[in-house]
């Protein structure tokens, strides 16, 4: 057998296991509480999955077609018109994928290639820069202060150079929990002005978001829809983050390089789930809702918290709760979050794995997408730290 380990380059040297990986694998062996990787541990709605049983039955399992089920396409066509005013064509402008993070990578790899600038903003959730890296593009790092995770508009224009090919942006914000305000948008819209850069808009949260505040999509500027790809998540919405569903929607012309590599790289996502979403996104309650459902959970977490020694940051949407343990030690957050895991049998994922060159600011996030007793739980523990 040959031996390859010092014949074959890697694209990606110095990528290692995710955090989310291993966070997950030392809950599994310590049987913690496991509020780390952002999934439910409850169920979703049991309409939905006799919808997919349902299509199913009727012998949709098959391959669908390779840009979606145009119902689908339609339905959520009609869904961004009627909460963000922005028309899209669904034959032309949205394509369904295996989650989101594959339409983050079909983008990217379908429009950036060696030496292209992606200006990333930090911290950021971590598929991000290997995509740049894997096609040759070089991430640029704009850090957000650890106070409020703002933008400074002024330091990001100063970025922007003739390399500069794509800007990535993500709100509502994991980890953070923060939003991007109405005059960040419009502060990111004048700034591309004339320009040729296109943007990834990560809105997978966007029907996540708590104390009356509004989620301002990119798909509301003008301008800024011209040139942007909007990413959404079934997974994150519905509770069903294994079924790996998502779509992007954005121009014809963007959207028409986007397929080329889509068509090659999964062709298309599964028929049958497509199908039941189709008929269970026509009842717009069922992501409405949401936000309510998710901000009990959230100021359930947030009391259980109000005697520990955490410093609880404002949580804007999202599912994520950050914390700071400052007060309590000042050991790196990699090893407190994995000595919390081994002592205190409850996991997290620790922010400096999200942070430009592994900043640690001391800060924690833990997960509220779980059931009301496993809030309970964890506020039990992290209240006797």
């Amino acid at each position: 057998m040959p031996h390859y380990k010092d014949q074959i380059p890697s694209k990606l040297p110095e990528v290692k296991t995710t955090i989310f990986t291993r966070m997950g694998q030392l809950a599994h062996q310590y049987n913690a509480l496991n509020l780390s990787q952002g999934f439910p541990n409850f169920d979703p709605d049991p309409k939905l999955i006799k919808l997919v049983t349902k299509a199913m039955n009727a012998g949709y399992n098959q391959y669908a077609p390779m840009a979606g089920v145009l119902e689908l396409r339609e339905v959520i066509a009609q869904k961004i018109d009627t909460l963000y005013g922005q028309q899209y064509q669904p034959d032309s402008e949205i394509t369904i994928t295996i989650g989101a993070t594959q339409a983050i990578f079909t983008i990217i790899t379908a429009f950036i290639g060696h030496g292209d600038e992606v200006i990333v903003f930090k911290p950021a959730y971590d598929c991000y820069e290997p995509a740049i890296e894997v096609n040759g593009g070089i991430p640029i790092l704009i850090q957000m202060n650890n106070k409020d995770f703002k933008v400074d508009w002024a330091d990001f224009r100063s970025r922007l150079t003739n390399r500069t090919k794509m800007v990535i942006i993500n709100s509502p914000h994991n980890p953070s929990g923060t939003i991007f305000s109405d005059q960040d948008m419009l502060q990111l819209q004048q700034s591309l002005t004339k320009t040729n850069i296109i943007v990834i808009s990560d809105e997978v949260y966007e029907h996540i978001i708590f104390d009356g505040n509004a989620h301002h999509s990119a798909s509301k500027y003008p301008d800024l829809a011209s040139r942007t790809f909007v990413c959404g998540s079934f997974g994150k919405t519905f509770h069903i983050t294994g079924w790996k569903m998502g779509y992007c929607a954005g121009p014809a012309e963007l959207m028409h390089e986007f397929r080329k590599v889509h068509q090659y790289n999964v062709f298309s996502a599964d028929h049958a789930v497509q199908r039941a979403l189709a008929n269970y996104l026509k009842e717009p309650q069922h992501y409405l809702g949401l936000n309510q459902f998710y901000q009990e959970k959230r100021d359930l977490f947030q009391s259980g918290l109000s005697h520990s020694r955490l410093k609880i940051r404002p949580c804007m949407g999202t599912y994520f709760q950050l914390l700071d343990y400052s007060e309590i030690t000042q050991e790196q957050d990699e090893a407190y979050a994995e000595r919390l895991v081994r002592e205190k049998r409850i996991a997290c994922i620790p922010i400096s794995s999200f942070n430009t060159n592994g900043l640690d600011n001391h800060l924690l996030r833990f997960c509220f997408a779980k059931t009301n007793d496993t809030l309970k739980s964890a506020s039990d523990i992290l209240c006797s730290l």
